[in-house]
């Protein structure tokens, strides 16, 4: 562990710009060896602090709603676009505004919406769901049964595409492109007679781009071969693969006590700081540290709610734990701080920052007043 994670307040997140960095060139080398777009999908990492760092290398980001595409266009002022499920009547008329592309997710929200974004100088796509399903996380997984998100095939209306200039797929999570190959074949298999008059195809995100593992060659195969047969621009929307391994949340450990097991009692929660360690469910890594029993001394590690289940897993150390030891999560940019919460009354770390040459500052500190102002 490096010194300075015993420097720092806990708990924390932090950022660091090296290794973010080093994610924003992978990305832009893609979108220059094939001419593609690629944006920043905010639900994963909306830190805008990074945003002019980002906007250097990146075409714009894309939001799920209106307070993202706002954040996208205040904070990045690139191109900016939007899908939502359902679009709310009062928002529209701003998100018009806003966004370049919006995005439909049925024939009727194009038929109820459509207009008033052409006529502001807006384009405008559809999403489909080629109902090909390649993970096994169902609550991420658009193409499982009864999904709401983007239009089957059976229900795809060919004679109501006017205004429309492009198509929108998203279905991965997490995975390799070839995943994405397997979709692509499902997409141009029954949605390939729309896409020469599209202007550009949307690949949506779920793509690990930036991962030690992936198949970039593929993807930029894929990439050109979609662009040079369709003759459409293709856009990506990558949101974990920007800041991937390039955050951590240190904690510190607050208290020891057993119960068929040793247990550590952290400054950090699962529930309130790492929610995707319960929803998705997953253990995160933590540095120095290894499975239960692989080291000498093994302990599960909770947070300080009064939940039950504020559990974020067992693991193993070289040495004892004790009261003030730093404890450092890895991967914890993506997805952690945009989801975060104040249940229980917990505090929400603070956000820090981590310089090339080494300096810290902080983002942003948070404090009662937070937690109080959210519920009246």
């Amino acid at each position: 562990m490096e010194p300075w994670f015993n420097e720092v307040e806990t708990p924390c997140y932090v950022v660091d710009e090296g290794l973010l960095k080093k994610n924003l060139s992978l990305l832009k080398t893609v979108s220059d060896r094939t001419g593609c777009k690629i944006l920043l999908a905010q639900k994963a990492f909306s830190m805008f602090a990074a945003y002019p760092l980002i906007g250097g290398y990146l075409a714009g980001t894309t939001a799920s709603g209106l307070f993202e595409a706002r954040l996208g266009r205040e904070e990045m002022g690139k191109e900016t676009h939007i899908f939502s499920p359902a679009y709310r009547e009062e928002e529209f008329e701003e998100i018009t505004q806003i966004c370049d592309h919006i995005v439909f997710n049925s024939f009727a929200q194009k038929a109820r919406f459509g207009g008033r974004a052409l006529a502001a100088g807006r384009e405008i796509g559809l999403r489909i769901n080629p109902e090909c399903s390649t993970q096994d996380h169902a609550i991420y997984d658009p193409c499982s049964k009864g999904s709401r998100l983007g239009i089957p095939r059976d229900q795809f209306q060919a004679d109501q595409l006017d205004g429309v200039s492009g198509l929108h797929f998203h279905t991965l999570c997490e995975q390799n492109s070839d995943a994405l190959e397997q979709t692509l074949e499902a997409v141009e298999e029954k949605f390939g007679e729309f896409l020469p008059g599209m202007k550009w195809l949307n690949f949506g995100g779920g793509h690990h781009i930036t991962r030690p593992d992936y198949d970039r060659q593929r993807l930029v195969r894929l990439i050109d071969r979609v662009q040079n047969r369709y003759g459409v621009q293709v856009y990506l929307e990558p949101g974990e693969a920007v800041a991937l391994r390039a955050g951590f949340l240190v904690s510190t450990v607050l208290d020891l006590v057993e119960n068929d097991g040793a247990i550590a009692i952290l400054d950090t929660s699962a529930a309130c700081h790492m929610p995707d360690v319960l929803e998705m469910p997953y253990r995160p890594d933590i540095l120095g540290a290894g499975k239960p029993g692989e080291k000498a001394f093994s302990y599960r590690l909770g947070g300080p709610t009064c939940l039950a289940g504020d559990v974020i897993g067992s693991y193993s150390f070289d040495r004892p734990l004790q009261p003030g030891d730093r404890l450092v999560f890895c991967d914890m940019a993506i997805y952690s701080m945009v989801k975060n919460n104040t249940f229980n009354g917990m505090g929400l770390p603070a956000i820090l920052w981590r310089t090339e040459g080494g300096q810290i500052r902080v983002v942003r500190r948070f404090g009662y007043e937070d937690f109080k102002m959210r519920l009246s």
